[in-house]
């Protein structure tokens, strides 16, 4: 059989176009010669081009493409588009969820022993002998450990319990010389907290416009070892990390969609941010969440809650609401299947789709839990407590508030630059702000300063979008996986005075957006042997923008060719925006970009217009 040419095999299939000769044409008469009268002649007509007006053929066939997409638009016309699906609810069905939070406390010492926390020193060389069990060793409350743990807790707005103790929790694994975690499980140092979740935060839909999750106890416990897979199956142990303050903050379980969960997660982590309880987040490995999960039938508000299990370290936000979403599908199933739902710990993979059951679900029993008799009673002072209450740092939400009302940011882009760098982007986006708004008043001098919303907008739009942009495959091979802030808001590879001048030139009106962010990517890449205004000058960057007459030059000529959308333009009730852009974007192309200032030509072309109106 002769082999068909791919052009032709693609009129074909996509054309529904027919080979003249060749094996299709062949096949083509043999169905003819099998066909009646009336497909007979539909044959002969093809053989005189079947594209003819002749009343014998058929309509001329579409191509496949086409016919996908009219048929596509047709549906969408009758409704019969396919609806998105709705991953956080289940017909039927209600979720419940609560969570365990596990954050690594920001403090110089560990919990029980004067040894260093360490991140980054060599493996095992920040090790005290009660760390690795040594006989004999002893524990030693190290008191500094509750000042960040008491700053965490008010800012969940819990109670701050006057006496607490610590228990033992028996259980062996490699990572646990001891054989047991010290944690305080009967009598923790904060209990009956609770956090409100707003719209803004990304909350579920179905939970309007906010919701308050009650937290049930803030306790202090000890961190594990780090282990440490090797290729050959080996694993190798870090005690640095154990024995690192940990403190565990148990919510009640009270929420009942995946993505309110997630963000109940990512807004404790900002907030023991924003307080300096934390070290650092979840995507450095600085606070996991444990999730447990459960379903019930709807319809009966007596029935009691399912049976629930774990998914251990969780290490993402996404994660979260992932995991969550795949237990409560999987518990779903099971149970529609007559099933039942084993209590038992489940683990998750990032990128899975599946649950993976890891051990059976341990109780008060099996853990043996008694107090530590080593260890005296904590004892914690009003006068602290309150201290810490009236130094605690601006809230979260305060802030928001502020970046929304005061500064103009929308709610979206304030809580990115709150989340961004462990909060470290918020104060560069302050140092930016405060860097331009000197240059500003000096340039103002005895006249009235602009609005703060309208320079505050630009700060935020660059220091998270076009700051965003530079480590994106933009910056070709030399792109970075990040930007590096100090928690104080410094950046060395943009610094925040560089960045203040280039966008007091851009707010001025001196260059031109496409020269500002020419100039941010030469920033960041290090291309720029001076600095921002001294290669602005040097290179004769200065946006010289066209004159009033050369502007109208350039609207005669845009609106030249152009009598359809003249015409909507002046007789329409109102000025079509999308016409007035689509002149000016015309304009930009044809004319001289560098000189042009869109927002000055669309107010020109208005005028232009308004006078053509009244003339009419």
């Amino acid at each position: 059989m002769k082999r068909i040419a791919t052009a032709e095999l693609g009129r074909y299939l996509l054309q529904g176009r027919l080979s003249t000769r060749g094996c299709l044409k062949t096949s083509q008469r043999a169905v003819c010669r099998q066909s009646s009268l009336q497909t007979s002649l539909a044959c002969a007509s093809r053989s005189l081009q079947t594209a003819s007006t002749s009343q014998h053929a058929g309509p001329p066939i579409a191509p496949l493409r086409k016919q996908w997409r009219d048929e596509a638009k047709q549906a969408k016309k009758q409704g019969k588009g396919k609806a998105k699906k709705d991953s956080q609810t289940v017909d039927g069905w209600e979720l419940t969820v609560g969570i365990e939070i596990h954050a690594q406390l920001n403090t110089s010492k560990k919990l029980f022993s004067p040894a260093v926390t360490s991140f980054n020193d060599d493996p095992n060389s920040h090790v005290a002998l009660f760390d690795v069990a040594m006989p004999g060793s002893q524990p030693l409350f190290q008191n500094e450990v509750l000042i960040p743990a008491l700053r965490a807790a008010l800012a969940l707005n819990c109670d701050i319990q006057k006496t607490s103790r610590f228990d033992r929790k028996h259980y062996f694994w490699w990572d646990q010389p001891s054989g047991y975690q010290i944690t305080q499980y009967y009598e923790s140092f904060a209990k009956n907290g609770q956090i409100t979740l707003l719209a803004r935060d990304g909350i579920a839909p179905q939970d309007g416009d906010s919701v308050t999750i009650g937290i049930q106890k803030v306790q202090l416990e000890q961190d594990t070892a780090k282990t440490l897979a090797q290729s050959d199956d080996t694993q190798l142990l870090d005690f640095n990390r154990v024995g690192v303050p940990l403190i565990e903050i148990i919510t009640e379980p009270q929420m009942h969609y995946p993505r309110t969960a997630a963000v109940l997660v990512r807004k404790i982590q900002m907030l023991l941010n924003t307080v300096d309880a934390c070290v650092s987040g979840m995507e450095t490995g600085g606070l996991r969440a444990d999730v447990n999960v459960s379903v019930r039938r709807t319809g009966d508000p007596n029935t009691p809650l399912g049976a629930r299990t774990e998914i251990k370290n969780l290490s993402t936000i996404k994660a979260v609401e992932d995991a969550i979403i795949a237990e409560r599908d999987r518990q779903i199933r099971e149970l529609e299947a007559g099933g039942t739902i084993a209590g038992e710990t489940r683990g998750w993979a990032v990128g899975s789709t599946e649950t993976r059951r890891l051990r059976g679900k341990e109780g008060e029993v099996d853990y043996r839990y008694m107090p530590d008799p080593d260890l005296a009673p904590v004892v914690i002072g009003e006068d602290l407590v309150q201290h810490l209450r009236q130094t605690l740092a601006v809230s979260p939400d305060m802030e928001l508030d502020k970046l929304i009302a005061e500064f103009g940011l929308t709610a979206k882009d304030a809580v990115s630059l709150l989340n961004l760098d462990n909060g470290a982007r918020v104060q560069y986006f302050y140092r930016v702000l405060d860097g331009l708004e000197t240059m500003l008043q000096a340039n103002a001098g005895g006249d009235d300063m602009p609005a703060l919303k309208s320079y505050a907008g630009l700060v935020g739009n660059w220091t998270i979008h076009e700051l965003g942009r530079l480590t994106t495959s933009k910056a070709g091979p030399f792109s970075q996986v990040e930007l590096d802030f100090t928690p104080e808001g410094e950046c060395a590879q943009v610094p925040d005075a560089e960045l203040s001048q280039l966008l007091y030139q851009l707010y001025t009106k001196r260059i031109t957006g496409k020269v500002a962010k020419e100039l941010l990517m030469g920033l960041y890449l290090g291309d720029l042997d001076t600095g921002i205004l001294e290669t602005i000058e040097s290179r004769d960057l200065w946006f010289k923008e066209l004159s009033t007459e050369e502007y109208n030059l350039q609207i005669d000529a845009v609106l030249e060719g152009e009598e359809r959308v003249l015409h909507e333009l002046v007789t329409a009730g109102e000025v079509p925006q999308g016409k007035v852009m689509f002149l000016i974007g015309k304009m930009m192309r044809s004319g001289p970009t560098e000189r042009i200032d869109p927002a000055t030509a669309e107010q020109l072309l208005r005028t232009r217009v308004s006078e053509l109106r009244a003339g009419a």
